[in-house]
């Protein structure tokens, strides 16, 4: 436990003052050379997506519904609120951004959004074309460090090939929410199973925002922030981290908060299970691992599915070959309802299908 007169610009007792945030030497990050996603996947959500990808049928789904819609059209709906960053447009922004996409060498430059929206949040979305979109809450209540956070855990979700599912998941939430008649009971379980995976998809970005701004009190600062919302003379970092404390007490505790959640379809707000999570990633010495130049490059050879479960924590082997059946088969219901739906004229004619 950290002192409770600990302030959220002050470094932890106990720490190395070398990496106290304030100091020059600290704010040098190291660049992560053609890093690959799999070295800040949690085992939670790299079982869950390779066994996404291992399903034709669920793919098949998801792009023969977003080809209903069109990629072009979906992409500009996302971004028709918004004002592209640019060095003319948040060039403040534009900066920070810049310096997280060399920090995490990212293959691209993916388009940054800014829309006016007071929730403090962003998003990575697209399918062919991922883009990432910050919300004006975010820019107006975090400083620069901390927005640097939330944007390199976007380009996480980029790099780790969420974007697709990410996408398709507000889609139907949307239309279910709406009363599509698309999105049926069929639907309704690969939302469920969609859900699921999108929380656990946010530990592994969590972590690739740590890389990105590499320095732990950066993060635990903005997830306080988002998750409070208040101004840091109100605040306390140490407070909130003994209430972190609180989920590390039990080793199955996050697998059955994450079971609650799915009944409450909530899909972000867990910021106190998120801070317990990253926190045991940095104890387990995964992250000084990785900042130590010992991390998995792209073109390493991918591992396969029985191997990613192998290195999962047993915790998550049984549930993560549990979500593979569940979700193979609520998508092959999927398929047959979208079908049904077409041969009786439900379908919009001339889509491309």
């Amino acid at each position: 436990m950290v002192p409770d007169e600990f302030r959220p610009d002050e470094p932890i007792p106990g720490d190395d003052p070398s990496q106290d945030p304030r100091s020059d030497e600290a704010r040098t990050r190291r660049v992560l050379t053609g890093i690959s996603s799999r070295s800040w996947e949690h085992p939670a959500d790299r079982a869950a997506l390779h066994a996404l990808r291992g399903i034709p049928i669920f793919d098949e789904v998801l792009r023969k519904l977003f080809g209903f819609f069109g990629e072009k059209p979906i992409r500009l709906a996302f971004q028709a609120n918004s004002v592209q960053v640019s060095h003319r447009q948040f060039g403040r922004v534009h900066g920070l951004y810049q310096e997280v996409l060399r920090t995490m060498d990212a293959p691209e430059s993916y388009p940054l959004f800014v829309s006016q929206t007071p929730m403090v949040n962003a998003g990575a979305y697209g399918m062919d074309r991922p883009f990432i979109l910050l919300n004006s809450g975010a820019v107006s209540l975090l400083d620069d460090e901390e927005l640097q956070y939330v944007l390199a855990h976007e380009l996480g979700h980029i790099m780790s090939g969420h974007v697709l599912y990410r996408t398709m998941l507000i889609i139907l939430v949307q239309l279910a929410e709406r009363g599509f008649p698309i999105v049926g009971l069929a639907a309704r379980g690969v939302l469920v199973a969609l859900l699921e995976w999108y929380r656990k998809s946010e530990l592994s970005a969590d972590r690739a925002g740590l890389l990105g701004v590499q320095d732990p009190r950066v993060v635990y600062r903005a997830m306080l922030k988002m998750a409070g919302g208040g101004r840091p003379e109100e605040m306390n970092v140490s407070a909130f981290l003994e209430q972190a404390d609180a989920y590390r007490e039990s080793e199955d505790v996050a697998d059955s908060v994450f079971k609650v959640l799915n009944l409450l379809g909530a899909t972000h707000p867990f910021y106190v299970l998120r801070v317990s999570e990253l926190r045991e990633w940095i104890d387990s010495g995964g992250y000084d691992r990785i900042l130590a130049g010992e991390y998995t490059r792209r073109d390493d050879p991918e591992p396969s599915y029985a191997e990613d479960l192998g290195e999962a924590a047993s915790a998550y082997q049984r549930e993560a070959r549990e979500f593979v059946d569940d979700l193979a088969s609520a998508a092959r219901k999927m398929r047959d309802s979208l079908l049904e739906n077409l041969r009786s004229g439900g379908g919009r004619s001339g889509g491309n299908w």
